[in-house]
């Protein structure tokens, strides 16, 4: 498996495989992209955890919302992700823990638990 880490509000679109861009008839279904619960903070930004089959190369993002003020400024932007190894993603997590900014989150809202420091969420 391979991983890569995702804004809120952003959502992945186009699919690149070793022949291109993932084709659906070919494969005979979608590409295995699973959002897990476990997201980071980072520099006040919500990243959530994605886990994707070996079969993926990379994948295309953008804004979730292509029309609000906040989106605006991305309106034409295409963001191309760098796959990640689980040994990479268990050592930015790692990296962010020590950090206190590491949080676990439940269906988009971060859960309760006690940072490292003692300070409760």
């Amino acid at each position: 498996m391979k991983y890569f880490f995702l804004a809120d509000g952003w959502t992945v679109e186009r699919v690149w495989e070793f022949g291109g861009i993932w084709n659906e008839l070919a494969w005979r279904r979608k590409p295995e992209i699973q959002r897990l619960n476990i997201c980071l903070n980072e520099q006040g930004e919500r990243l959530w955890l994605y886990q994707v089959e070996e079969a993926v190369l990379m994948v295309e993002v953008q804004p979730l919302d292509k029309f609000s003020t906040d989106a605006a400024k991305t309106i034409g932007q295409v963001v191309l992700k760098r796959l990640i190894s689980a040994e990479q993603a268990i050592d930015k997590l790692n990296a962010t823990a020590t950090s206190d900014t590491y949080v676990e989150c439940t269906a988009g809202k971060p859960t309760s638990g006690t940072l490292r420091d003692g300070q409760t969420l």
